[in-house]
């Protein structure tokens, strides 16, 4: 058997075969579901987390402290443990626990790992956006006041515009850690792209195409993620400098 006759194959059995090659659309699909949910729910967690702590932070610490006061200081260190301690363990551990503990009842793995991925996320998300309201100018707050606004309407109307502008390409390359991250889901059962490929790989036992391939899709889903992001990047210095 020739090279090429060898190639064709190994590219008819991983792909063509028992229509294998539905096994990776699966996996394709539920991997963008995953990481684009996961990436909606991080943002969301990590804008509220953000915004809430900086506000607790703005507290004058010369007033008489209330109960309102007390327990937002509570509710505050709450956020603070939380992002602690999704920054300071794995994430393959935080999937079983959330599969095998948390939500053990729930049978769709795709929920579980959802949620999982989406509350890693959202720490990580929750100080990027923290790091780009402190970024600016703290007269931002005084003007708005200064104009009638209360507290929440100036963050809302004119510090947050500003920091989400600072943070964009940030923000993007945290969906992309999501993508490269969700390889993992496999460990509760998920057919993501990666699982596709040990599924194909059991079956035809040979592991250079399952492999290969899952790898080059990976890639190119990165490479145009990131390519957008600089892109991106590239726009927003030329809005700054205009």
């Amino acid at each position: 058997m020739s090279l090429f006759e060898s190639f064709l194959s190994q590219f008819q059995k991983a792909f063509i075969v028992d229509s294998r090659w539905k096994i990776f659309l699966k996996g394709f699909v539920n991997t963008m579901i995953i990481t684009l949910a996961a990436a909606a729910i991080g943002i969301l967690i990590g804008v509220v987390i953000a915004v809430f702590r900086y506000m607790a932070s703005q507290k004058d610490p010369r007033k008489k402290r209330t109960f309102g006061s007390a327990v937002i200081g509570v509710i505050d260190r709450l956020m603070a443990a939380y992002v602690a301690v999704i920054r300071g363990t794995p994430l393959a551990i935080q999937l079983m626990i959330m599969a095998f503990i948390v939500l053990r009842g729930v049978s769709d793995g795709m929920v579980v790992a959802i949620v999982a991925f989406g509350l890693n996320s959202g720490a990580y998300v929750s100080e990027v956006i923290r790091a780009g309201i402190q970024s600016v100018d703290g007269g931002q707050m005084e003007a708005g006041r200064s104009l009638g606004l209360n507290r929440v309407d100036a963050m809302r109307l004119i510090i947050l515009p500003q920091a989400l502008k600072n943070i964009l390409p940030a923000l993007c390359n945290e969906a992309i850690a999501v993508l490269k991250e969700t390889s993992i889901v496999g460990l509760i059962a998920v057919v993501d792209l990666t699982r596709a490929s040990d599924l194909v790989r059991s079956r035809t036992m040979q592991p250079y195409f399952p492999l290969l391939a899952v790898a080059l899709i990976y890639f190119l889903l990165v490479y145009g993620l990131s390519t957008g992001v600089s892109k991106l990047e590239k726009r927003l210095a030329r809005s700054d400098r205009g």
